[in-house]
């Protein structure tokens, strides 16, 4: 009788079938998780990758590998997050031509259980899957950051941004702390206003703050397009008590915050205290209009918040680095602005119709450096044909696309909010830059270089344009009310 003698497998040889093996677990879980095109037409291209869990983006800049895989391979691209296939739309004319032509098609969000259910409970507007909750919740901000509504927010803004010139008047050599202390701190106050009715100022540093940045933070690592967690493609994983306590802890503190926020103008109404016009005065006010629960209107709130912030202050930087990175370009603005506006009185709110030039380098310079790169992500429903002179492609139903090219409802309150600090900082200063020194510009585009524990280079210098005892004199008479006006000169 034939005996087989024990078969004897090396280190190095197990180690290797162990790996085969997994590869034909992952090569199964692909074709059995990853969207199938029934058109047979193929993705668009993608760049070479041998990493296990998808393609590598920087985290400090990603948008910049992106953009050069956009160069070389085409208008769109397909990379890989764990198991998943994300298709990132990198150029105008392909965005228009998904984005809008199909946009019934792509307007559905990823389900994403660790963002979005986990750390977000289901209540983030940028999470929540296309359907009842998503309309009623983006009607709610739609309704109350029309043109006419945030009009009324106009003093507020004239007033810290006056505040702001004479900061910057007292030390015009520190960029990077106007950055994270004032243009934050701009941003913070008016948010806090049109949110929650907070007239009091709201510095960048303070710790409730600084612990609305970690969240921040952690919020927009789990929307990068390279974000993948195991649960996404093993659902079960979220039962283990072991599994995603970070982004559970994530979610409490979150929603300890947002809850809280709501509670504060609740205590306010009930005892009558007059808070003015605020966006969750205006929900408890017409909860029964919009039919969003407490908790889900806590969380629109907050979300309304975290994004205005962080796009607002990130925006007056970028602004404002485009100025002095391209001094020609400054100067042809402030030509325009001596013109309409003159040396001898502030602007105001009242020259933004005469001011085309200035509205037209604000958005060269938004799409320069543009302070959110990637956007939201959508979710293909259907699939999406997309023809070029080199063949057609396919983007598969149920495929995550990154396109940048959605209507924010908070654009005319950020809008408003950056030409105002833009049209009174570059008619008051010339902008420089030190070109002895090194200047990490690209930190701008994720507001990087205002969190308080960044310490890349930024030096721009700033050189007053009028007399300064004439200009502190304009200032300390600029138009505002004095209500709005919490930090004394």
């Amino acid at each position: 009788m034939l005996q087989l003698h024990d078969l004897c497998i090396s280190d190095n040889t197990q180690l290797v079938l162990g790996a085969a093996a997994c590869l034909v677990v992952a090569g199964v879980i692909c074709r059995v998780y990853l969207p199938q095109s029934k058109s047979r037409l193929p993705l668009p291209p993608s760049p070479p990758n041998w990493r296990l869990w998808g393609h590598f983006l920087p985290p400090h800049s990603s948008s910049l590998t992106i953009a050069g895989w956009i160069d070389e391979y085409g208008p769109l691209i397909t990379l890989r997050s764990g198991f998943e296939k994300v298709v990132i739309i990198g150029r105008y004319k392909a965005a228009v031509d998904i984005m809008e032509t199909q946009g019934s098609s792509v307007a559905d969000r990823p389900h994403k259980i660790a963002a979005g259910e986990i750390f977000s409970g289901g209540l983030r507007l940028a999470f929540i899957s296309f359907g009842d909750r998503f309309r009623r919740m983006r009607r709610a901000l739609h309704t109350h950051l029309q043109l006419k509504a945030v009009e009324a927010y106009e003093p507020l803004q004239m007033s810290h941004a006056k505040n702001t010139v004479l900061d910057i008047l007292n030390d015009p050599c520190n960029f990077r702390n106007h950055a994270i202390t004032y243009f934050k701190s701009f941003a913070a106050t008016t948010i806090m206003k049109v949110v929650y009715g907070s007239t009091t100022p709201t510095l960048a540093t303070d710790a409730r703050m600084i612990e609305v940045y970690k969240l921040m933070d952690f919020t927009n690592r789990t929307m990068r397009p390279d974000a993948y967690y195991l649960v996404d493609s093993i659902p079960w994983l979220r039962h283990l008590p072991w599994y995603g306590r970070q982004l559970k802890r994530g979610f409490e503190k979150m929603k300890q915050h947002h809850v809280g926020q709501l509670n504060c103008v609740k205590e306010q109404m009930q005892s009558n205290v007059d808070i003015g016009p605020s966006f969750m005065k205006y929900m408890l006010e017409s909860s029964d209009d919009h039919g969003l629960t407490e908790v889900e209107t806590a969380f629109l709130g907050g979300t309304f918040f975290g994004a205005g912030f962080d796009a607002i202050s990130s925006s007056i930087c970028i602004v404002l680095l485009a100025a002095a990175r391209f001094p020609e370009e400054q100067a042809k603005v402030q030509v325009d602005l001596d013109a309409v506006i003159g040396r001898h009185r502030a602007p105001t709110f009242a020259d933004q119709g005469s001011l085309i030039r200035l509205h037209a380098f604000i958005s060269e310079a938004l799409r320069w450096r543009t302070p959110v790169p990637s956007g939201l992500a959508h979710r293909t429903s259907k699939d999406v044909i997309w023809a070029t002179h080199q063949g057609n492609y396919c983007i598969p139903a149920g495929t995550t696309v990154y396109g940048n090219h959605c209507v924010c409802p908070g654009q005319h309150l950020a809008n408003r909010s950056v030409f105002i600090n833009a049209l009174l900082i570059l008619w008051a200063f010339r902008l420089t830059v030190d070109h002895t020194k090194p200047l990490d510009d690209i930190t701008f585009m994720f507001g990087e270089i205002s969190r308080s524990n960044s310490n890349r280079p930024c030096s721009i210098e700033f050189e007053t344009r009028i007399p300064e005892a004439e200009l502190r004199r304009m200032m300390q008479h600029y138009p505002e009310v004095a209500s709005f006006d919490g930090v004394n000169h």
